[in-house]
């Protein structure tokens, strides 16, 4: 499996100049100066190379943003937006909100029909009326102009080379081509890449080749990421969107070239001594990271084990009180009033994680009343993200990167333009604009950005020192895989694969559970329900934790074990086929 891999990559990484990296077998842990990782070893190879080379972990990850534009376009790419977080070994944190935004027309009535009535997802997921204007391309420039010690047409070399001369399907992306067909071949130009002529998908294996999308490398390359933003290529991309949205005024290029990326402040606690910081406002996964660590933090769970069914019941319980906040109070910070430092406050979780009982569950876990919270709010109407992925990047000073990016849907809208797939992330806003006379939070407005799950994660040791980039995909699911592997890592001392591959437990609402089916977590269940979980569902979706850890050894990279047999690269097309596993992306 390893040399097939070699070969895979050994030619775009030539033509881009470089030299092919060798990932372990079953993940990117590699033991250098830095390390990097990613949901395609693709891209967690290249990211190393460019380490190898002199670059620092925040451009090794804009070279990652980039390639996975290519090789992963279910979950990323130019048409869709992230977050990034990078941490200095001085303990600076910065962050950069990429995230996609709203055109100017938008209005909390964007998803009414003519009735008033909120349309389907469906409906609103196969339109324009779902597409943000993109934030992936200035976000990686945003990186590249605080930190660039590469040329930026040098970080795009290995991208444009995977596009132009092609690279072979994974089990994974066949696979989900096949699942979500509605989207990945909507669109006629992707459906001539990764379909074949009687509509069927690709079969893994089989080589692919993007050259209208590697035009639209070597042009944001040769002139730059305004090029994007800009002339005749914005105003296509307005036209293009427009185009599928009959009888609206949408997306004009007034609203693309006016899309800039945001500095952001990151938000931070202290977690057993350790320095965890995560996104801000709009992302309301960040929150529940740190407030589910915080609120549990008066619990010894080493102490009580990993496989103590009061362990998980205690992480649910502060799971949902979490999740009730955030829902509530969390949005675009340039059109709400976030409560943030008033829902960080030690005193106020300490407050919340009073409620959590080591017997019982909290009947209903309802949102707090932190100081500066808005009197009037409600908390609208919340859509999972199907198509999003996460990597991260150290160098050898230390320096952490980490980044999640999405397209929302898989494959995301489903249309495409200049070879990309568009995003349908405006349906991460609510489609109810206000509930008994209150304003939706979340609801949609003109120049906004939708609240999301995206939740990438900075760790520093109680020395100061620099510890754990993290974080997931999946929707909903996000916060709760980060914050199950620093659980694992930092309570129970875990190895980085053995945190990012725990079993999965989340709940979903006052009664329900999700466990993750045929694993001890599932066994777990009767315990579960004697606590006052009323059904434990077990539960089989597609995980992806990505990580790097320092340990005494050094720095290690590795993605989630669960993507071990979808990464594969078979020797003939079709010869490996996807796991029956059930899964699907998202809730």
């Amino acid at each position: 499996m390893l040399t097939r891999l070699l070969l895979a990559l050994a030619v775009p990484l030539a033509l881009a100049g470089c030299t092919a990296v060798a990932p372990s077998p079953a993940a990117t842990d590699a033991t250098l100066a830095g390390a990097a990782a990613a949901n395609d070893p693709r891209a967690g190879a290249i990211g190393e190379e460019i380490l190898r080379r002199g670059g620092i972990g925040r451009i090794a990850a804009v070279a990652m943003l980039m390639a996975l534009s290519v090789v992963e376009p279910v979950s990323t790419g130019l048409g869709g937006g992230g977050f990034y977080m990078r941490g200095a070994a001085d303990g600076t944190v910065e962050s950069i909100d990429g995230r996609e935004m709203a055109p100017a027309a938008a209005t909390g009535t964007w998803f009414l029909d003519d009735e008033g009535t909120p349309r389907t997802r469906d409906a609103a997921v196969m339109s324009g009326l779902s597409i943000g204007v993109p934030g992936n391309v200035a976000l990686a420039a945003e990186a590249h102009r605080r930190h660039g010690s590469l040329p930026w047409a040098e970080l795009l070399a290995p991208a444009i080379a995977l596009a132009r001369e092609g690279f072979p399907l994974t089990v994974r992306l066949s696979d989900f081509a096949g699942r979500f067909a509605d989207r990945g071949a909507r669109d006629p130009a992707g459906r001539a890449v990764f379909y074949d002529d009687d509509g069927s998908a690709r079969l893994a294996g089989e080589m692919v080749y993007q050259p209208e999308l590697a035009d639209t490398l070597e042009m944001i390359a040769r002139d730059g990421p305004q090029a994007f933003y800009s002339g005749d290529f914005a105003s296509g991309m307005a036209a293009r969107i427009a185009a599928d949205t009959p009888g609206v005024r949408g997306m004009s290029a007034a609203d693309i070239a006016g899309y800039a990326a945001e500095k952001r402040d990151p938000a931070c606690i202290f977690y057993r001594l350790y320095r965890v910081c995560a996104m801000g406002p709009p992302s309301s996964g960040g929150y529940a990271v740190l407030a589910t660590l915080k609120q549990l933090e008066r619990f010894d769970l080493a102490a009580l084990g990993l496989q103590s069914p009061v362990t998980w019941h205690l992480f649910l319980e502060a799971q949902r009180l979490a999740y009730a906040d955030r829902a509530f109070y969390i949005a675009d910070p340039a059109f709400a009033d976030v409560p943030l430092d008033g829902l960080l406050d030690a005193g106020y979780l300490a407050r919340r994680s009073a409620l959590i009982d080591p017997d019982a569950t909290i009947p209903h876990a309802v949102p707090g009343k932190p100081d500066g919270a808005p009197l009037v709010l409600a908390e609208g109407e919340r859509w999972p993200e199907h198509g999003t992925t996460h990597f991260v990047a150290v160098d050898a000073h230390g320096d952490m990167v980490s980044l999640t990016s999405t397209v929302e849907g898989a494959f995301g809208s489903g249309l495409v333009y200049r070879g990309f797939y568009l995003n349908n992330e405006l349906t991460d806003f609510s489609f109810i604009p206000e509930e008994e006379g209150k304003p939706a939070i979340n609801r949609v407005e003109g120049g906004k950005r939708p609240a999301s799950s995206m939740s990438p994660t900075l760790v520093y040791d109680p020395q100061g020192q620099p510890f754990l980039s993290i974080g997931a995909a999946g929707g909903g699911l996000i916060p709760v895989q980060t914050a199950r592997s620093i659980v694992g890592i930092i309570d129970f001392g875990l190895p980085l694969r053995e945190a990012l591959g725990l079993p999965f437990v989340m709940a979903i609402d006052d009664n329900r559970v999700l466990a993750e089916k045929d694993t001890w977590m599932e066994a777990l269940g009767p315990q579960l329900e004697a606590l006052g979980h009323e059904q434990v569902i077990p539960f089989d979706q597609l995980l992806r934790t990505t990580g790097a850890l320092h340990t005494a050894d050094g720095w290690i990279a590795a993605f989630d074990p669960r993507l071990d047999p979808l990464v594969r690269i078979p020797d003939r097309p079709g010869e490996v086929a996807a796991p029956d596993t059930g899964y699907s992306e998202g809730m």
